[in-house]
């Protein structure tokens, strides 16, 4: 189909997209769209095997970090690996047409960690009630987004503060990495301690550190994925990686086994029998997935859109709104499909570097999610220990967060200090945020700064309060 602008011939991909009046043509928004999703490829092998630990596979082991449940031969964790690129391709598809848009979307990281290791591990939460908790915090974006209270909800909360979780949950992450590669292990004298690195899997997870800092430090695109693949080859000769039934191309594996499997009435299950209890730990539980979501998204979009350029002259992302809409919808869609919330990737970055600037940027990481799915049998191979350095490389990345918060201000190092120490040191994100919130009121109002702060504030701090009271063993 050709259409005719500023009397040129254009293809329907320049006039749908208005390639030309945003300075650019099919041949770059593709190639920024290949290299978008070579740099988050990495979600594809991560994600099933973080969720598996939440009990998503047919033996239900919980806990299980060996990669023993390999996707192809479990049913449960290949709805997860299909959920996860459906997931993908549906939130990048509706950024793409929607909000024309160069930002690619996937299961986030951090909040996969926060349905395994705080909702399903630590408050026993089976995955079918995390599920549904978390296609309740979509439906809960959608109408704040519409309502734009989301954006008054992330303007209301401190910014050190949002720095601050955000290095925390890299933190979290990292500790995650590293336990699950074998270097971090319990010991019954300090609480944790070196594991054995003569082990043939610590020792495969050190390898790939090394291999993925080093494509890092070289600005090698693609690095953590790269670093995946050369891990789980250096694996093979080390009786780690299984090559046993493995098919290079083979049809999608069935998504039946999540596919919208919630168990509502369940999430009232907790709270020690008080109908009070179970729902304020609900409401704990929507309202830690709504602010990771929320810092993790707008930061994104921020950041990436005016590296490209992409804001008004008072600094604010074009399509803003259109942006976040696509969020909520592609978070609630994922939890009818099996996955863990959807969030705005950092690494769009790495395609608005290219020169993607439109929403073709994103239908093309789309199509290359869908093409994955065909891919399942590779993507199974995959240990544990190739999984784990991206863990500790993602975790080294949100960090940075940290060199902008102010600890010069005490009213803002303590707070910042909690969110960042307590979230590995419990290992749980919704703690971290919990202590930040408590804490920030009270030196502020100690100090006569009470005016600095905004009334969700208070009520989230009340909030969290009330959930150590009512709950303190939960």
């Amino acid at each position: 189909m050709q259409t005719k602008i500023n009397g040129e011939k254009n293809s329907f991909l320049e006039s749908f997209f208005k390639l030309k009046e945003n300075k650019t043509n099919v041949r770059t928004e593709i190639l920024a769209g290949v290299t978008t999703f070579i740099t988050m490829a990495y979600i594809i092998f991560v994600n099933p095997n973080i969720l598996k630990l939440a009990g998503m596979n047919s033996a239900n082991a919980v806990g299980d970090a060996a990669g023993k449940f390999a996707v192809g031969s479990d049913p449960i964790v290949s709805a997860v690996f299909v959920a996860t690129c459906l997931a993908a391709a549906v939130g990048t598809f509706i950024m793409g047409f929607y909000a024309n848009l160069p930002f690619a979307q996937a299961p986030g990281m951090g909040l996969n960690a926060f349905f395994t290791f705080t909702v399903c591990m630590t408050l026993k939460f089976t995955w079918q009630q995390a599920l549904s908790a978390v296609l309740i915090s979509g439906i809960l974006f959608i109408i704040i987004t519409v309502t734009l209270i989301r954006e008054k909800i992330v303007d209301a909360i401190p910014q050190n503060l949002k720095f601050a979780i955000s290095g925390g949950i890299g933190l979290f992450i990292a500790l995650i990495g590293l336990k699950s590669g074998g270097i971090i292990v319990a010991n019954p004298s300090t609480l944790v301690g070196f594991g054995n690195f003569t082990q043939p899997g610590t020792l495969l997870t050190l390898i790939g550190i090394v291999i993925t800092g080093i494509l890092m430090a070289k600005n090698v695109k693609g690095s953590i994925l790269i670093g995946i693949i050369l891990t789980t080859i250096i694996g093979i000769p080390m009786g780690i990686t299984s090559l046993s039934n493995v098919h290079v191309f083979s049809a999608p594996p069935s998504l039946a086994p999540t596919f919208a499997a919630f168990d509502f009435a369940g999430l009232l299950s907790k709270g020690g029998g008080s109908i009070l209890g179970a729902i304020l730990i609900v409401i704990m539980v929507v309202i830690t997935i709504c602010l990771v979501d929320l810092f993790d998204t707008i930061g994104t979009l921020v950041g990436t859109a005016t590296k490209a350029g992409m804001v008004d002259e008072n600094g604010k992302v074009l399509r803003m709104k259109k942006a976040l809409i696509c969020d909520a919808v592609a978070t609630t869609a994922g939890s009818v499909l099996g996955t863990s919330t959807v969030v705005t990737y950092v690494e769009s970055t790495a395609g608005v570097t290219a020169g993607g600037r439109t929403g073709l940027t994103s239908v093309t990481v789309g199509v290359l999610f869908i093409l994955s799915l065909f891919f399942s049998g590779l993507v199974g191979i995959v240990p544990g220990q190739a999984t784990a350095p991206a863990l500790i490389i993602v975790g080294v990345l949100m960090l940075g967060a940290v060199k902008n918060i102010d600890f010069s201000d005490f009213t803002e190092a303590l707070p910042s200090f909690f969110a960042i120490a307590i979230m590995p040191f419990s290992y749980s994100i919704a703690n971290g945020i919990a202590a930040a919130m408590i804490f920030y009121p009270i030196v502020k109002v100690a100090t006569g700064r009470h005016k600095e702060l905004h009334p969700i504030v208070y009520i989230l701090a009340l909030l969290f309060i009330l959930r150590f009271i009512l709950l303190p063993g939960e």
